[in-house]
């Protein structure tokens, strides 16, 4: 038998063992039904208004990758794209998840989400459900954002708004709800034993394969690959935002994994979360440590960029089973997750797929990572993992090629030349994120 397996049945015990002693101390003993009720709503609102911050972390790190000339853009495509996938997650997209799917492939077609009315009923459902049902939807809505933003910065600097916008609403009120119900929803995934605990392949692999297709239509910038393969770095205009943005991720990340546990109510429930932000933590850092090591080796210096999708490669990874008990396998997964991000980002420049900001290494290859890892130290099962990976790849690579080719053949997804070079802020907006820079700055 291994240390390590030795160490993670230690520590398995250990916390099983304080679990049991807080259980049988007599004030601790029994938690009243109705704190308990306070409790688990307590942590959904707050878990769900953490990864709403995300949603300020992605604009700041997109607005720090792209050039002045895309910022204001890609600053409004970010608050756009949180308030329509907010509406249509109401509207259609919770009942399509949640709403009687039964272990099948999807849910409720009917409109609107209307759990505020069951408020008024405070008695039954502290008893039945256990926390408030607009605190779920709340925190369920918030994720729905994360898919499409990953989107954003793979397309940015050459995608039109109003096209864009249209995919994220497609994305957030069919695509990404229809796949999260084969899981979260108690579908056919579920039924078989796929494991996902906040998403690495729910949430950022399906952000993930939306970006690569999209990026794959609309091609890559201008000037961005020579003709003998050679390609042309295009650095972004304010590594301070960029870093701003990750660690502002990094903040609300503990909202996305903690928030997971999906309860608060009993000691059991707040170990398991205090396991899960440490977790998090130590993967995000070992993505950060490993891609700085790798960088310097490979590049002989050490790119910023490359830490900064090396974090949100760890966060990805860990993300699929981030309540590991031995949290030295955290580290592993965050720190190979950092890894496959620096291997990754070149890769997919060699094969002419331009991705502004890293997101389909950083979210789909460390998502799948991550995913698989359920299996290698999670004590989950591999041929389920595979299928579930390969079921949401399979689901959204289709219905996106099929919504974005739609648009590509219709009313255009791609800015044309000359406004792609003067920048989409001026040509979209009519404005500039920097006007103190001058005209000059539509050139950089």
């Amino acid at each position: 038998m291994s240390i390590a397996t030795n160490m993670k049945r230690a520590t398995i015990g250990g916390l099983a063992a304080a679990v049991a002693a807080l259980a049988a101390t007599p004030a601790l003993a029994e938690v009243e039904i109705e704190t308990a009720y306070v409790f688990n709503t307590f942590s959904f609102l707050v878990s769900g208004f953490l990864v709403m911050w995300m949603a300020c972390g992605f604009a700041m790190l997109e607005s720090g990758l792209v050039r002045t000339k895309n910022t204001a853009t890609i600053c409004l495509k970010n608050i756009a794209l949180y308030s329509v996938a907010g509406i249509m997650y109401y509207l259609i997209g919770y009942n399509l998840m949640y709403v009687g799917v039964d272990a099948g492939w999807i849910g409720s077609f009917s409109i609107f989400y209307d759990g505020s009315l069951d408020e008024a009923a405070l008695a039954a459902e502290v008893a039945d459900v256990g926390y408030s049902t607009m605190s779920d939807w709340f925190f369920q809505m918030v994720f729905v954002a994360t898919a499409a933003s990953i989107v954003s910065g793979t397309v940015a600097e050459r995608v039109k708004f109003w096209p864009f916008m249209i995919f994220t609403v497609v994305l957030t009120a069919v695509i990404y709800p229809v796949q999260a119900s084969w899981t979260w929803g108690g579908g056919w995934l579920s039924e078989m034993g796929f494991s996902d605990y906040a998403g690495s392949t729910l949430v950022h692999s399906c952000g993930g394969w939306a970006a690569l297709v999209g990026a794959i239509l609309l091609g890559p910038r201008k000037g961005k690959y020579g003709a003998d393969g050679k390609v042309t770095p295009m650095p972004g205009a304010n590594l301070p935002l960029a870093t701003l943005g990750t660690f502002i991720l990094w903040l609300g990340w503990f909202g996305f994994n903690g928030g997971s546990v999906l309860a608060l109510g009993s000691a059991a429930a707040a170990a398991e979360m205090s396991i899960v932000y440490a977790n998090t933590n130590l993967a995000a850092a070992a993505g950060v440590v490993v891609a700085i090591f790798m960088t310097q080796i490979l590049y002989k210096k050490i790119d910023l960029t490359m830490a900064l999708n090396g974090a949100i490669g760890g966060l990805v990874a860990i993300t699929a089973g981030p309540a590991l008990e031995f949290s030295f396998l955290a580290i592993i997964v965050g720190g190979v997750g950092g890894a496959l991000v620096v291997i990754a980002v070149p890769l997919i420049d060699k094969l002419k797929i331009d991705d502004v900001v890293g997101a389909i290494s950083a979210h789909l290859v460390a998502g799948i990572w991550g995913t698989l890892c359920v299996a290698f130290f999670g004590g989950g099962d591999l041929v389920a993992q595979i299928t579930g990976i390969v079921a949401v790849g399979i689901w959204t690579v289709v219905t996106s090629a099929i919504v974005w080719g739609i648009l590509k053949v219709t009313i255009g997804i791609r800015a044309n030349e000359e406004d792609e070079m003067i920048g989409l802020d001026k040509a979209e907006l009519g404005m500039e994120a920097y006007p103190e820079f001058g005209s000059g700055s539509s050139s950089m």
